[in-house]
């Protein structure tokens, strides 16, 4: 059973810094081809919506424009588990961040939040102005 566990996360400052962590247990590496993960956010009232994804294997990577610059997803070299840096963090980021896999992920459906089935529990980050 595909576990994520998150990490990091609390309360900063606008213009301050926050490390999150998560680390993917319970699957094999045989069905890594297609895996990606990545975070996404859930702000008060609004939608969850994708901030950065990597894939797996190749490493690459694909952020959401009003995180661009600022945010940077990467991955152990196990590729278990996936670290999002965000720095120069604005009230707006606040929200819950939640980690995501999949095992089938493609570019045309990288922002889906249906097309994840592994969520992570969540973990908040405020950012006060």
């Amino acid at each position: 059973q595909v576990q994520l566990a998150e990490s990091g996360g609390g309360s900063v400052q606008a213009g301050g810094s926050l490390r999150l962590s998560c680390a993917a247990s319970g699957y094999s590496a045989a069905g890594t081809i297609r895996k990606c993960m990545g975070w996404f956010r859930q702000g008060p009232g609004a939608s969850r919506e994708g901030v950065a994804i990597i894939y797996a294997r190749s490493g690459n990577v694909h952020y959401a424009d009003s995180v661009k610059g600022r945010f940077t997803v990467s991955q152990d070299d196990a590729r278990n588990t996936v670290t999002l840096q965000m720095n120069f963090l604005k009230p707006e980021d606040t929200a819950i961040y939640y980690c995501a896999a999949s095992f089938d992920c493609s570019f045309t459906s990288l922002w889906i939040v249906q097309r994840y089935p592994y969520w992570g529990q969540g973990t908040q980050v405020t950012v006060s102005s």
